[in-house]
């Protein structure tokens, strides 16, 4: 065989495209405990290593369920669960809590020793971990009660992303940890879903225990909508509880304005690097990206602002602006429109001298809510405010204080204002909040 007709030359040529466009992109990649008592466990931290060797900015999020398993049968604990979900008392918070650690320490340790023997010895890789997510009780659902079973409240997207653009490979456990100092066993896909939202990440890569998205003709689905992940979830398809909980994250991750997903087979040799850096990949893609996206608003999107804005107007969580102020303003506003909807918006007023900048207007339509375009407007605000130089970002607000606040605003007041913003009207007494971006 010569040269030209190598696979190996042939794949890293093919590759090459795929090596460019994930330079500095940040990646969120979740696994379940499963993968830390396998045998492939140096081969995939090798691999992590080596996209962070090439400019990938990297969350690593494992599990811990088969762990904490195997500690409460030493202990003669019944691990109780409820529709796929653990009900955590103290003595599966203890076994929770003991199993991230370890996991988190052996992660660790493989990525501090310079992965002898494998294509990355001798690489030098900084691994960071923190308390970067805070939690709430899950508490009573149907009458039972979950315990220290957790979901997420907010991560912490602006330390992590310190450490990421310092080089760091940030390694996430599913605890969390309350403002009030109590620690929560949290859901492993969840936690990376709401990771790269928060992070506004590129990609969230699952690797679950199994080939993908199974299409019920002995293949599985190599892309999917977030429409049709939904239909396949709320189906009676059978999927394994750990695909089901990785495709729910992964659509929840898209609608929340990750690009894209891959739900891929872990066990498959070199599946994250056969996933990210081929045509086709080997798994499942969910993604949106032709389907929807934040864009600069148009004349013709004020009706649909009209329909977006007025029920908040009317219930007093807006000002109230015109069509006409609205047609002025057009160019000042971005909306997030899937397939030819306009399902949110959002406002910039700059006041330059001052270096800051207004949001307003921000509002999604009801029926889309629940997935975190607010939280692409506002990134998509926050992008135009840098690129025009302001420094901060400042809201007016009568209801979404924790909203806001949990997105790393600060409570100011209204003698911070710019000058020439108008007066502050004291009858409706909004709270003032300041980011500095």
């Amino acid at each position: 065989m010569t040269d030209s007709q190598s696979p190996f030359v042939d794949w890293f040529r093919k590759s090459a495209p795929y090596i460019r466009q994930h330079q500095g992109r940040t990646m969120v990649i979740v696994a379940g405990g499963e993968v830390m008592q396998s045998a492939g466990l140096p081969d995939l931290v090798a691999d992590v290593a080596l996209l962070n060797s090439l400019g990938v900015r990297l969350v690593l999020v494992v599990g811990s369920r088969p762990q904490i398993d195997a500690r409460l049968a030493d202990r003669s604990v019944v691990s109780r669960l409820h529709e796929g979900v653990r009900v955590t008392d103290r003595l599966a918070l203890a076994a929770a809590m003991e199993a991230a650690g370890t996991n988190r320490v052996e992660l660790e340790r493989l990525l501090s020793m310079g992965l002898p023997g494998s294509p990355m010895a001798g690489a030098r890789v900084r691994v960071t971990t923190g308390n970067f997510v805070t939690a709430r009780p899950l508490g009573v659902l149907d009458g039972v009660d979950y315990g220290f079973t957790g979901r997420v409240r907010r991560v912490d997207h602006e330390a992590i992303g310190a450490q990421l653009d310092a080089g760091a490979i940030v390694i996430l456990t599913p605890i969390g940890y309350s403002v009030t100092g109590e620690c929560f066993n949290l859901s492993t896909p969840e936690l990376a879903a709401e990771t790269a939202v928060a992070l506004a990440a590129d990609k969230l890569v699952c690797l679950v225990e199994g080939r993908g998205v199974h299409d019920g003709q002995g293949g599985i689905h190599t892309e999917l909508e977030t429409r049709q992940g939904r239909a396949i979830l709320a189906s009676e398809r059978d999927l394994s509880t750990d695909v089901r909980q990785h495709l729910e994250a992964a659509v929840h991750a898209v609608e929340g304005g990750v690009p894209r997903a891959h739900i891929v087979d872990r066990r498959a040799d070199g599946a994250l690097l056969r996933e990210l850096f081929t045509r086709d990949g080997i798994g499942t893609l969910v993604t949106d990206e032709l389907y929807e996206g934040v864009r600069p608003a148009r004349l013709r999107d004020v009706p649909s602002l009209l329909r977006i804005l007025e029920p908040l107007e009317e219930q007093g969580v807006l000002v109230h602006r015109p069509r006409e102020v609205l047609e002025t303003d057009i160019e000042r506003f971005v909306v997030v429109e899937r397939d030819g909807l306009v399902l949110g918006c959002a406002a910039l007023y700059a006041f330059p001298a001052e270096g800051a900048g207004e949001l307003a207007c921000l509002g999604v339509h009801p029926g889309y809510r629940a997935h975190g375009r607010g939280e692409v407007l506002l990134r998509a605000i926050e992008r135009r405010a840098k690129a025009e130089g302001l420094r901060r970002l400042f809201v007016l607000t009568t209801q979404s204080v924790h909203w806001f606040v949990e997105r790393g605003f600060a409570p100011g007041s209204p003698a911070e204002l710019p000058a020439d913003r108008g007066g502050y009207d004291p009858i409706r007494g909004s709270k003032v909040l300041f980011k500095t971006l």
